[in-house]
């Protein structure tokens, strides 16, 4: 199989595992040296255990995965590296109210040796703007 349709798999199996609200398989796609930059969050959270950290909480708090859709996807190959661009949209329980939220994420994987799956090494997930400029 070639590197493009394995990038994209493994992109899809990420949002798949995120869409269930998959904890487990949502984490096994990320590498454990993985960086993620959320615009709900401050700061960078260095670490898969760090992002795990933030996310339990969320569950504690009653967030909910109901629905996640991507499109508008756009994917770079950088040798061992590829750039995994998309527009997210997601449907959240949150403390008992659904909230819909647009996004733009990049999803940066990387491919460790020849054969190895593609893991997610670093994510930035970004609010969509109401109002895009004319282009």
């Amino acid at each position: 199989m070639d590197a493009r349709r394995q990038v994209l798999e493994a992109a899809d199996a990420l949002v798949a595992a995120f869409a269930r609200n998959d904890t487990e398989a949502y984490f096994a796609a990320f590498s454990e040296d993985a960086t993620f930059i959320f615009h709900t969050t401050p700061g960078v959270l260095e670490s898969r255990a760090a992002y795990r950290a933030v996310w339990d909480g969320w569950q504690r708090d009653e967030l909910r995965v109901l629905e996640c859709r991507s499109s508008n996807r756009h994917l770079s190959l950088l040798g061992p590296v590829a750039i995994f661009t998309h527009d997210v949209a997601t449907r959240l329980l949150l403390g008992g109210e659904t909230v819909d939220s647009l996004e733009r994420e990049t999803i940066v994987f990387r491919q460790e040796q020849e054969n190895a799956p593609w893991l997610a090494c670093h994510e930035h997930l970004s609010a969509m703007p109401d109002h895009l400029p004319p282009t």
